[in-house]
C-alpha cells in the first residue's frame, strides 16, 4: 500500500516537473539558428528539444531493426538466436514437465513410470546429472539392480554427482554383502566429503567390523571435528578402540604396546569395565597393586560388574578368606545398598563358610530383586546351614526361571552377549553393548538348565530318603540331608568352600552349581571377559 502511494506521488512529481520544464522553455528569450544544406533555420528552444527527442527515438528504432536483421542473418547462417532459443525453451519446458512427473511417480511408489519419465526428461533436457539420478533411484526402487548400477556409474563420471554415484554403489555392495568393496567405496566417499555423517558412520562400522582400529580412529576424529559427535561420546569410543587394540596387541605378544593402549582406554573412560579390568591386571603385573585397586574402585562406583570384583580379588590371590573379606571392606563401602555389592559380600562370606553372615549380607535381595545369582546364593546358604535337599532344590528351581540379571546387551538390537566386544555380533553396531538387564525373553538360559538339571532331578546314584513320619521330627533340630554317594556320616554335606569364590571371571550372572557335598563357587561365565582377543 505504501509502495503504491509512493509510485503515485512519483508520477505526479514527474508530470509537474515536465510542466514546469515546458513553461521554462517557452519563457526563454532567444532563438536557435540551425544551418543545414546551405539553408538556415531559426527555431525556438522548445522545438529544438522536441526535435532531439524525436531524433533519439528514430535512432533507437533504427538500431533495433538493424539488430533484427543481423539476428535473421545469423539464424540463416546456423548461429543461435532468439528464434533458436524459442525452440530450446520449448524443449526445456517439456523436459521439466517430464522430470516433475518422474519425481511425483517416484514419490507415489510407481518406480517403472518414474524411470520412463526420467528417460524422457533426459532426452529433452540433456542434463544427465539430474535425470540420471532420478533414473538410478527409480530403478533401485523397482528392484532393477543392474540398471541402477549403470546409472550410478554414469553419475560417477560427473564432478557434481561423483559423491552421489559412489554412495549409491556403496549402498548396493552393502546390500549384496560385499563388505570389502563397500569399504573401498566408503573410503572414496569419505575422501570426497569427509563431513558427511552417514558416510562417516558407515565407514566407522565397516572398519570396526574389520578390526581396522587405526582407520576407525581417523574417522572418529573427523566426526569430532565436523561437530557430528559430542566430546564425551568421542572419548568413550576412542577408549573402546584403544581397548580393542590392546587386546589385539596382547594376543600378538606386544606387552608394552598392549599396556599403553589399556591404560589409555582406562584414562579416557574409567567406567568402561573391560578397560578397567585389563588396566588393573597390567598394574598388578607391574607390581602396582594400589593403582590397580584405585582403577577398579573407580569403575565399581558406576557399574557393579562381577569382573571388577574378580580382578580386585586377583590383586592378592593367596590371601585367606578372612583376609579377603577385610581387604574388600573399602570396596564394599562404595555402594553398600547396591544388589551387586550385597551379592559380592555374600559370596565372600560363603568362601569363609560364614553362612549366617552371608544370609545377613544378602538380606531380602532374593525377594526384592530375584535373579538367578541371588537365588543360587540362597541355595548355597541353605545347603551350608544344613537345610534339606528339597529346600536347596527349591531355590535352584526358582533360579532356573528367574532373570539372569544384568548382562552385556546391545542397545541397538537387544542381543545378549556372553562377553563384551566392540561390535555387536548381530547388528554390527559399534560400541552398543551396555551392562543392563535384557528385555524379557532375550536372556539365554539354556546353559543354566544344563548345569542345574542334576541338582533338580538328582544323579543316577542320588535318591532322597523318605520323610520321617514321626510327628516329633518336626521339632527336632535340622540334620544334614542324607544322600547316597561318596559322603559318609562323618563327612557333612557342607564341604569346604573355595576361597577364591570371587576370584573367577564372569560376564553374566549365573546360578552357582551345587555338587552334592560341596558349597557353591561364585557364578562364573563360560567365556572370559578380558585377557584375550575378541572377534569383531
Amino acid at each position: 500500500m505504501l509502495w503504491s502511494l509512493f509510485k503515485i506521488l512519483l508520477f505526479v512529481g514527474l508530470v509537474i516537473a515536465l510542466a514546469f520544464g515546458a513553461q521554462w522553455l517557452l519563457s526563454l528569450s532567444g532563438e536557435v539558428l540551425v544551418t543545414f544544406a546551405g539553408a538556415e533555420y531559426v527555431l525556438p528552444p522548445l522545438v529544438v528539444v522536441l526535435g532531439l527527442l524525436v531524433l533519439m527515438l528514430v535512432l533507437w528504432v533504427v538500431f533495433k531493426l538493424a539488430g533484427l536483421l543481423i539476428a535473421t542473418l545469423r539464424f540463416i547462417n546456423g548461429d543461435d538466436t532468439a528464434i533458436g532459443r524459442y525452440f530450446d525453451r520449448n524443449r526445456e519446458r517439456k523436459g521439466y514437465e517430464a522430470l516433475s512427473d518422474s519425481l511425483i511417480a517416484l514419490a507415489a511408489g510407481e518406480s517403472r513410470e518414474a524411470a520412463t519419465k526420467a528417460q524422457k526428461a533426459e532426452k529433452y533436457l540433456n542434463r544427465p546429472e539430474v535425470t540420471t539420478l532420478v533414473v538410478a533411484q527409480a530403478a533401485e526402487a523397482a528392484g532393477e539392480k543392474d540398471r541402477a548400477r549403470t546409472a550410478w556409474k554414469e553419475l560417477v563420471k560427473h564432478d557434481k554427482t561423483r559423491f552421489v554415484g559412489v554412495r549409491g554403489l556403496m549402498r548396493q555392495k552393502l546390500e549384496e554383502g560385499d563388505t570389502a568393496t563397500a569399504m573401498k567405496l566408503a573410503e572414496k566417499a569419505f575422501a570426497l566429503k569427509p563431513r558427511h555423517v552417514e558416510t562417516q558412520d558407515t565407514l566407522l562400522r565397516l572398519q570396526a567390523r574389520d578390526e581396522n582400529w587405526d582407520g576407525a580412529r581417523k574417522v572418529l576424529t573427523a566426526k569430532l571435528k565436523s561437530g557430528a559427535l559430542p566430546k564425551d561420546v568421542y572419548k568413550r569410543r576412542e577408549a573402546v578402540l584403544s581397548l580393542a587394540d590392546a587386546r589385539d596387541q596382547l594376543a600378538q605378544g606386544n606387552g608394552d604396546k598392549a599396556r599403553a593402549e589399556a591404560l589409555e582406554a582406562n584414562r579416557l573412560s574409567p567406567e568402561l569395565v573391560p578397560a578397567a579390568v585389563l588396566a588393573a591386571r597390567m598394574h598388578v603385573e607391574a607390581g602396582e597393586k594400589r593403582r590397580a585397586a584405585k582403577v577398579l574402585k573407580a569403575a565399581w562406583q558406576t557399574t557393579h560388574h562381577p569382573d571388577l570384583a574378580a580382578a580386585f580379588a586377583e590383586i592378592e590371590p593367596d590371601e585367606t578368606p578372612a583376609a579377603r573379606i577385610k581387604r574388600f571392606q573399602p570396596f564394599l563401602k562404595l555402594d553398600p545398598a547396591a544388589p551387586g555389592t550385597k551379592m559380592l559380600e555374600a559370596e565372600l562370606h560363603l568362601a569363609a563358610e560364614d553362612f549366617p553372615a552371608a544370609r545377613r549380607a544378602l538380606g531380602t535381595l532374593y525377594e526384592t530383586h530375584p535373579s538367578a545369582r541371588s537365588l543360587s546364593l540362597m541355595a548355597a546358604i541353605e545347603r551350608g546351614e544344613g537345610a534339606s535337599e528339597a529346600v536347596v532344590r527349591g531355590w535352584l528351581a526358582k533360579a532356573l526361571g528367574a532373570s539372569r540379571g544384568p548382562q552385556w546387551v546391545c542397545d541397538n538390537c537387544g542381543t545378549v552377549h556372553g562377553q563384551w566386544i566392540p561390535v555387536c555380533t548381530h547388528c554390527e553396531a559399534f560400541d552398543s553393548l551396555g551392562w543392563t538387564e535384557p528385555r524379557k525373553g532375550m536372556s539365554a538360559t539354556a546353559a543354566l538348565s544344563t548345569d542345574m538339571l542334576p541338582l533338580l532331578i538328582g544323579g543316577p546314584e542320588e535318591k532322597m530318603r523318605p520323610v520321617d513320619p514321626d510327628p516329633d521330627a518336626a521339632t527336632a533340630p535340622r540334620s544334614e540331608p542324607e544322600i547316597d554317594g561318596p559322603e559318609t556320616a562323618e563327612t557333612p554335606a557342607r564341604g569346604p568352600v573355595n576361597p577364591d569364590v570371587v576370584g573367577t571371571t564372569r560376564d553374566a550372572e549365573e546360578p552357582v552349581t551345587l555338587p552334592a557335598g560341596k558349597s557353591p563357587p561364585a557364578p562364573q561365565d563360560e567365556v572370559p571377559t578380558t585377557g584375550g582377543t575378541s572377534r569383531m
